[in-house]
């Protein structure tokens, strides 16, 4: 509950390096995503410097040590897309809170969805950037935002 609760979207990073080991492990970890009929459907690109360099973003990702690109593989159908995507996000949920266990932040940035970040990336049609994720230890720590009650979302049916 803790995890859940305290970890935040974080937009500044100190440049203290995060170890290639660790950031494996929470994506092995991650893996453990719920994902229909066991398709597995993540593929990460590890962001080099170079690659980085090209991506236009407005605070380059705020230092982060780390930047990883999160695809979603295609599906065959529109719902094997839609079951694709959301298991992706379920791993990046997993992934983001084992590193934020760890005292490690992330972020979750859609700059990955134009076709320029496409191209330089190297995607192909049909696989979707679910998100560009920066990776190290937070500089600053956002405050919680207040959410609404729980009760305002539920729906009891008969």
């Amino acid at each position: 509950m803790d995890a859940i609760m305290t970890r935040r979207n974080v937009k500044l990073f100190k440049p203290d390096p995060v170890a290639r080991e660790k950031v494996l492990e929470w994506l092995q970890a991650a893996a453990y995503a719920p994902n229909h009929r066991m398709t597995e459907p993540w593929e990460i690109l590890w962001i080099g410097p170079e690659t980085r360099a090209q991506i236009p973003h407005k605070n380059n990702f705020g230092g982060a040590p780390v930047l990883l690109a999160v695809l979603s593989t295609p599906g065959s159908t529109p719902v094997d897309r839609d079951e694709h995507y959301a298991a992706v996000s379920c791993f990046l949920q997993n992934f983001m809170l084992a590193a934020h266990a760890e005292g490690v932040g992330t972020g979750w940035s859609s700059a990955g969805l134009s076709e320029k970040v496409r191209e330089l990336l190297g995607v192909e049609p049909g696989t979707e950037v679910v998100g560009l994720i920066p990776v190290g230890y937070p500089e600053v720590t956002p405050a919680p935002k207040d959410r609404a009650p729980i009760t305002a979302k539920l729906k009891e049916l008969p």
